[in-house]
């Protein structure tokens, strides 16, 4: 990925909280069949001692766990938003008309070595941190115990693990860092008039960043 030092994001710590708030991405990987894109919820593991990890699961009919080996590299994706940016929310553009569209994003790149888990007992301990951290804000938490034994047990069966070993871990924010606070504000104050507030917020925080 081509990221400007402008654009860049390298606090591990603020990666890690991108990959946690935004925990569906997307799996790349390049096995005996070829390019192949696979769109899981993954669960990050740090701080523990041991170089951060990746766990997902995937259908036992899904090729991908059979068409890479142990060790292969894969690239796992997590966009954490977007938005498009029109110049004309720039207060620039209407002084100069120096300015063009552009997208405005935030992604982290997780790159690593894959490790295939098919064992129950791998399975199920993740199936249930997954569920344990997704249904914490409902009202009446979904857990495993709520559904008949044999019945977990056969779907179970019919997924595969995955670790990923993570190597090293790329972070984009492009948010108009390179533009005057000012057009920073114009932007932002715009999308989030729109209902966009995850892109418009974050670069709020970058015009702030600047002014001070």
């Amino acid at each position: 990925m081509y990221v400007p030092a402008h654009f860049s994001e390298s606090n591990p710590e603020v990666l890690h909280a991108l990959i946690m708030e935004h925990p569906f991405g997307t799996l790349v990987t390049s096995g005996k069949s070829g390019l192949d894109a696979n769109h899981i919820p993954f669960r990050l593991i740090t701080g523990d001692g041991t170089p951060d990890t990746l766990q997902a699961h995937v259908a036992r009919a899904n090729p991908l766990w059979q068409d890479v080996a142990d060790g292969d590299e894969v690239l796992a994706i997590f966009r954490a938003g977007d938005a498009y940016i029109s110049p004309t929310w720039y207060p620039s553009k209407h002084e100069h008309h120096k300015q063009v569209p552009t997208w405005n994003y935030v992604v982290v790149h997780a790159h690593g070595r894959i490790r295939i888990r098919d064992d129950e007992k791998f399975v199920r301990g993740l199936v249930a941190q997954l569920t344990r951290t997704h249904e914490a804000s409902e009202p009446t938490p979904w857990k495993m115990g709520d559904a008949p034994a044999d019945y977990l047990e056969g779907l179970l069966a019919a997924i595969v693990g995955l670790e990923i070993e993570i190597t090293r871990l790329v972070g984009k924010r492009k948010l108009s860092q390179n533009k005057e606070e000012r057009d920073i504000r114009g932007a932002a104050e715009t999308l989030r008039a729109r209902d966009s507030h995850e892109i418009g917020d974050a670069m709020l925080a970058c015009a702030q960043q600047k002014q001070e």
